[in-house]
């Protein structure tokens, strides 16, 4: 494919691996309760163009200190006002403790947070954030296969960092609409020519996932983020790989066709011994709220993580669009905004 012309404002890429100790993960059945995670206020210290509707904030800590660690992959919350709260991927250099970036694409018809950014949003603004958060880590592998659409570049990107600092073989297949809606292609067609295949749809059509393999070596992982039509179809055709193989990360919901039906069910919460009825036409999220239990949330819809929850009995119904599935199987955390019980009772560590 042809090699884009460096647009302005291109970010440079880390250049070595995260010096910095990685980020510790939630352990499985951990408690999400609101003491979880810490808020952080920070300030907007750079804004810019990175390509056409893309911006790319910088926020650092206003008094100096340094900022939580981060892998590959991770996202933190934005709290952009009541009922404004939006996830973006990290986008810089994990082993820079003194800033987080994040690339954000202004969505005409979406639910007023890119607006809020793009319009609202300036520099020496404070920002509330929440995270991070990480359900899209990058495993150690030799190999790795790269896919992003448009806006999924951005957990994208230090995935590439890493895995060229620790000598791996890989390949990004990069698709968007047009070249100028494209962000880092100057950045990384510059510093790995060979290695980036750039498809904008106005010159080249869609990627060309019919080149996919048939059946990716067993070494090697394939990372997939962007619009919900490009999971589609890279998982229709991961339907034969090896379990493991492929990992996504979805802006929106999963679609599951029809609407799956629900029924009422109990929980009981272990710490406070309170047991719970969660109404057919209710989530495990609401009622336990309700009851005066708080839990850190975000998204309300099953993609961002936040609200992770250990179940220490009881079968999990698994309706988010982030588990694998043999961490589905394990069903030793659910995501109460959106999952449900399959059978019995569900007792919850909260």
């Amino acid at each position: 494919m042809t090699t884009a012309v460096p647009t302005t404002a291109q970010a440079a890429l880390p250049t070595t691996a995260p010096t910095t100790p990685p980020a510790t993960a939630p352990t499985a059945g951990a408690s999400r309760s609101e003491s979880a995670e810490a808020e952080l206020t920070l300030t907007l210290t750079h804004k810019e163009r990175l390509a056409e509707g893309v911006t790319r904030l910088t926020l650092t800590a206003g008094d100096g200190r340094e900022l939580p660690v981060w892998k590959p992959g991770a996202h933190i919350d934005l709290l952009l006002g009541p009922q404004l709260e939006r996830q973006y991927s990290l986008c810089g250099d994990p082993g820079d403790t003194s800033s987080l970036q994040v690339a954000v694409l202004r969505e005409p018809d979406g639910r007023g947070g890119s607006r809020h950014v793009h319009d609202d949003l300036h520099v020496g603004s404070t920002v509330r954030a929440r995270g991070p958060r990480n359900h899209f880590a990058l495993v150690d592998a030799p190999r790795y296969l790269f896919i992003a659409g448009g806006i999924g570049i951005t957990p994208i990107l230090p995935m590439i960092a890493e895995a060229d600092s620790r000598g791996a073989d890989w390949q990004l297949l990069y698709g968007g609409r047009t070249r100028s809606s494209m962000a880092f292609t100057g950045t990384l067609t510059q510093r790995w020519p060979s290695r980036v295949q750039l498809s904008p749809q106005d010159e080249c059509g869609l990627l060309d996932l019919d080149a996919l393999p048939a059946v990716p070596g067993p070494d090697t992982a394939v990372y997939c983020c962007g619009p919900e039509p490009l999971l589609d179809a890279v998982e229709e055709r991961s339907a034969s790989w090896p379990p493991g193989v492929l990992h996504t990360e979805r802006f929106a919901p999963r679609a599951t066709g029809e609407e799956q039906p629900s029924r009422a069910f109990e929980v009981e919460l272990a710490h406070s011994g309170k047991t719970l009825t969660v109404p057919a036409d209710r989530s495990v999220l609401e009622v336990v709220e309700e009851a005066g239990t708080p839990v850190l949330s975000s998204c309300r819809e099953g993609t961002c993580g936040t609200c992770e929850t250990g179940v220490l009995e009881g079968v999990p119904e698994h309706r988010d669009s982030l588990l694998t599935a043999d961490e589905r199987a394990a069903g030793d955390v659910m995501f109460i905004c959106v999952s449900r019980c399959e059978e019995g009772r569900l007792v919850l560590d909260l």
